[in-house]
């Protein structure tokens, strides 16, 4: 090995960097940003008791970081939002193990970006082999990159991962004028279907405001939380993120937190949380504490529009699953995971249900696109 070469090393904390030389390869990208991932760490919501070890892959040429990668060892598969219980399971009936299992993720986050933080191929794929090291190392029987964009695919095909698709529904802004701009671009019954449900919210005295930066204070805050836990407990969980959580990235990103409040006689009733950047807004988080027909709808999405239009931003980011996103002008949008199996026998059993999982969705995704709600002239 050359002196020059980079060399890779296993750090346990993300003290381990300045916030300066890891956000350098993150980027924009807001939920890789030291700030976003230590507050996760510091508060305990993602730690070994929570089922996430961390360790970070960090790849130095000449003592300067040129690429890192997050990994988590987990003892579980909650809070990753790309299922593969069913993979556990047939190792379980196999008499084999299939926790503890490493993972490249942002936690409790299903939204697509970079995982191997680096600004060549090169430096990816050394990342990319280096953590299937890590996992032989230690015996660890799986590797599990999620929501990763297509410079990771590249480098992650090639270094011996298997894809997998899946699909979220995100909306694009074609440079409207206004909402009823958008809204004219759409079919006549998908149109009035949403004006009637903005005007039933209207009409039960429902008013909005978008807290951002200053005027996003602890009372919101406070108010947000009580909404997102009471979420959580509706289903029957406990919520993966702590009020002290929320808390720092407030404190680290506050002109990157959107909270969009619904009001009623002055007080509020709902609330949706979005993340901020580089000309996205990222859907995180809703609750509420009445039911108004269309409030939902209204809270979680058409408001995050009407912010992306009125701010002159590309997109919106609706979330995880859910095509009755489409009928609000947000539409199929692929994402990707890859995946290493150290078994050969369970890797080729896997690939090829992978194979066959792709061919459906994506069938599926041409399905959907020929019931886009738009006008035929505006596809």
């Amino acid at each position: 090995m050359d002196a020059h070469d980079p060399v890779l090393t296993i750090e346990t904390s993300l003290d381990a960097f300045s916030a300066q030389e890891w956000n350098a390869l993150a980027g924009a990208y807001p939920f890789m940003q030291h700030g976003f991932l230590s507050a996760l760490h510091d508060t305990g919501c993602a730690s070994s008791r929570t089922g996430w070890t961390p360790y970070f892959l960090a790849l130095r040429q000449n003592d300067r970081l040129v690429g890192a990668m997050p990994l988590y060892v987990k003892a579980h598969s909650r809070g990753e939002y790309v299922f593969d219980y069913a993979w556990a399971d047939a190792f379980a009936r196999h008499g084999l193990a299939y926790y503890p299992k490493l993972l490249c993720a942002v936690p409790f986050t299903p939204v697509s970006g970079p995982r191997l933080l680096a600004h060549t191929h090169e430096y990816r794929v050394m990342l990319a082999r280096g953590a299937i090291a890590l996992a032989r190392h230690h015996h660890i029987a799986s590797l599990h990159i999620l929501f990763t964009h297509a410079a990771d695919v590249e480098a992650l095909s090639q270094s011996g991962f298997m894809l997998r698709e899946g699909v979220q529904f995100h909306w694009r802004n074609a440079g409207y004028a206004d909402m009823d701009a958008f809204l004219a671009t759409m079919s006549h019954d998908k149109r009035k279907k949403i004006k009637q449900d903005r005007r039933r919210v209207t009409d039960a005295g429902v008013s909005y405001a978008w807290l951002q930066g200053a005027t996003l204070d602890e009372a919101a805050l406070d108010f947000f939380y009580r909404c997102y836990a009471q979420t959580y407990y509706d289903h029957g969980n406990p919520p993966y993120l702590s009020r002290a959580c929320f808390a720092r990235w407030h404190a680290e990103m506050p002109d990157q937190l959107l909270l969009i409040m619904a009001y009623r006689d002055g007080a509020p009733i709902a609330c949706a949380l979005d993340v901020v950047a580089d000309g996205v807004v990222y859907g995180r988080y809703w609750g509420t504490q009445s039911f108004i027909s269309g409030l939902h709808f209204e809270t979680c999405y058409m408001q995050s529009i009407a912010y992306c239009i009125a701010r002159g931003l590309n997109a919106f980011e609706g979330g995880a699953q859910g095509e009755h996103k489409m009928a609000r002008g947000l539409l199929p949008t692929p994402t990707w995971s890859a995946h290493w199996i150290a078994d050969e026998r369970f890797a080729e059993a896997i690939g090829d249900f992978l194979d066959r999982e792709t061919e459906a969705i994506d069938a599926y995704i041409g399905e959907l696109e020929q019931h886009t709600p738009f006008k035929k002239s505006t596809r």
